[in-house]
């Protein structure tokens, strides 16, 4: 047989070989790149621990020494106020102290009818919240008595609104058994994907457990998480599936 002929025999089958070769890796290609993307939602009703509840106190009198003892007095009623509601006191902790004098006030146009206000913010924070719920639904009783009082965190506490803010701290403790069910769920759906796509799962090709997220039960314009006891845990899991056929 013609040299000439052979080469072109021998080239036209190498040109072939590394068509199919390169098909077969094209192939093998795609295939490695179909995955499906899917969401697992898990939900769980949990109820607030620990209430911390900023109580701010005035006392004010156009003498410091009267203004300091009418402020003395309002605390001893509001203490008063929370044995009576069967609420520790024991942990109370005052803080901000502050004294305002009106006469001070060089940009003050008018003359204030008071001169001296003094402030302070009992802190309570207690393991009993259902128990400041309700003292705080009754806060209205320490003003039959004198005492001036505001309720409220104002933001300083993390809060938004007035009141006591309700914390759950047992997040950590439900974290595992959320993320299995959440992650059960996202395969539960990809296992729906593959049976209606004719495909089988494969391994995973990517996983993010999400955020956990703690919302109020009752989901309201106005209502916050911090003025709710009872609330929901909520925990989204993605999960990218590779499918095979």
């Amino acid at each position: 047989m013609d040299r000439a002929i052979i080469r072109t025999i021998i080239l036209a089958t190498g040109i072939a070989l590394a068509g199919l070769l390169a098909g077969n890796g094209l192939a093998r290609g795609r295939a490695a790149d179909r995955y499906v993307t899917v969401k697992g939602v898990t939900e769980r009703e949990a109820r607030a621990d620990l209430a911390i509840w900023p109580l701010h106190v005035t006392g004010s009198d156009n003498d410091l020494t009267v203004a300091h003892a009418k402020l003395t007095k309002s605390i001893a009623g509001v203490r008063q106020f929370l044995a009576r509601h069967n609420i520790d006191t024991l942990q109370a902790e005052l803080t901000g102290f502050s004294v305002t004098d009106a006469s001070a006030n060089q940009y003050s146009g008018d003359r204030a009818p008071t001169r001296y206000v003094i402030r302070q913010t009992m802190l309570i924070r207690s393991a009993h919240p259902e128990q400041v719920l309700a003292a705080s639904q009754q806060i209205g009783e320490l003003a039959a008595t004198g005492v001036v009082i505001s309720s409220g965190n104002g933001g300083e506490f993390g809060g938004s609104g007035s009141g006591p803010t309700f914390v759950f701290s047992g997040l950590n403790k439900l974290k595992p058994s959320m993320i299995a069910e959440a992650t059960a769920h996202a395969r539960e759906a990809a296992e729906q994907f593959a049976r209606d796509s004719h495909s089988q799962l494969a391994g995973i090709r990517q996983a993010n457990q999400g955020v956990f997220e703690i919302l109020p039960r009752d989901q309201a314009q106005g209502i916050t998480e911090e003025s709710q006891i009872a609330k929901v845990v909520r925990v989204v899991s993605t999960v990218e599936y590779f499918l095979k056929n």
